[in-house]
């Protein structure tokens, strides 16, 4: 048994953080209130990194865009 186990079904995880982020959503009404915490840090922290995400794939969009427009005005 690992520390990633879910204590209140069968499911293993990974990393701590997806176990918490379970607890949340399958669990919520069960839950401690550390279990609580654990699980809105790990919300927190998986919000902050899908908004770097979204911030770098919309940076290497506007990269994309704008070397296809100078490439096409080369070609002119």
């Amino acid at each position: 048994m690992t520390d990633h186990d879910c204590p209140y079904c069968d499911r293993v995880f990974a990393r701590g953080a997806y176990r918490d982020l379970h607890l949340g959503l399958d669990h919520g009404g069960d839950l401690t209130p550390a279990e609580r915490a654990a699980y809105e840090d790990a919300l927190a922290d998986e919000e902050e990194a899908l908004t770097l995400f979204r911030y770098k794939a919309l940076g290497l969009l506007v990269l994309i865009y704008f070397g296809f427009l100078m490439a096409y005005a080369v070609s002119l």
